[in-house]
């Protein structure tokens, strides 16, 4: 039955009840004065899905076009909806504005995976992988037409969505590589992930099953073969480096009270980084439970100066 329904026991789009009516305006006085937008984008295969869009700097009309812009394309954990992480996001926002340069632009564009919130279609590894691919090209296709330097891109992504940003970062490396020396050079796609961020990762959906199910006698442990979903981070660490195109920058933010990843899934996380040439750092927020990483002076602080990196 684990087998079967696999997807359903993945991923949780209406937990808790209610999460796909959730709505952007309710949280307004939440994000202290960050505004937000939902965006509608289609997929590859065609599927509806939606974006919350939001954008801070402190500059002026006339140099906005040659300031420098970070994108940070944001991947959600695998339950509920987009809205009630807009608050924990906005704090992050207003601190990059507080704290920007003259002539650095963030913004930040939140995927709805299919069949979250206001998303059509039902999620899969598959699927949500289109979906990520899908709020890239939307991401710099936009920004590029309001801006002349390179876009620097961010992939941010908590728990689930860690390996959903691995993977997205793994197959923008493959295209650039065959683009490499081509006349694509200005392709959407063909740009390299600057950063990653890492909140709460795992290794792997299969990694998970052995660390959280170590008893030999017991079943749970040798589904990996049955997985249709494995959001294999350690995999696509190693389609990451490469010596073609740049590698990211890797930040690892571990939870320290995480209930629900183990500890060491972050530390395997590093280990594979160094040991693959990759420029990696890793960050314990001491207090902080599986899903309040971000909302933790400790982790928000770490997450700024991360991102401040790249203005």
């Amino acid at each position: 039955m684990m087998v079967i329904f696999q997807n359903k026991i993945i991923y949780m789009p209406s937990v808790p009840p209610f999460s796909r009516s959730e709505r952007i305006e309710d949280y307004t006085k939440q994000c202290g004065g960050i505004t937000w937008k939902e965006e509608r984008i289609k997929a590859a295969d065609g599927v509806n899905i939606a974006l919350a869009v939001a954008s801070v700097d402190g500059i002026e009309d006339e140099v906005r076009k040659k300031a420098s812009h970070i994108a940070i394309v944001y991947c959600q954990g695998n339950g509920g909806a987009l809205p009630p992480r807009l608050p924990s996001l906005s704090m992050v926002l207003k601190a990059l504005h507080r704290e920007a340069s003259s002539s650095t632009r963030y913004t930040l564009v939140a995927v709805s995976y299919r069949g979250y919130w206001t998303s059509r279609g039902r999620p899969s590894e598959r699927g949500i992988s289109c979906d990520a691919a899908a709020a890239v090209e939307y991401t710099m296709t936009k920004l590029r037409r309001s801006t002349d330097p390179p876009i620097k891109l961010v992939l941010w992504g908590q728990s689930i969505g860690a390996g959903v940003a691995t993977s997205a970062a793994a197959a923008l490396s493959s295209v650039t590589r065959k683009e490499e020396g081509g006349r694509d050079g200005d392709s959407t796609l063909a740009s390299p992930v600057s950063g990653l961020l890492l909140e709460t990762p795992f290794v792997s959906v299969r990694a998970m099953l052995t660390a959280i199910y170590p008893q030999k006698w017991l079943p749970y442990r040798y589904l990996g073969r049955f997985l249709r979903n494995h959001w294999d981070s350690h995999a696509a660490l190693r389609k990451i480096a490469n010596p073609v195109t740049p590698s990211p920058r890797i930040l690892i933010l571990q939870a320290g009270q995480d209930e629900l990843v183990p500890a060491g899934q972050g530390v395997q996380l590093e280990d594979l980084s160094r040991d693959l040439g990759l420029d990696v750092q890793r960050i314990v927020v001491s207090s902080a439970l599986h899903n309040e990483v971000a909302a933790k002076g400790q982790g928000r602080r770490a997450i700024v100066d991360f991102l401040h990196g790249f203005g």
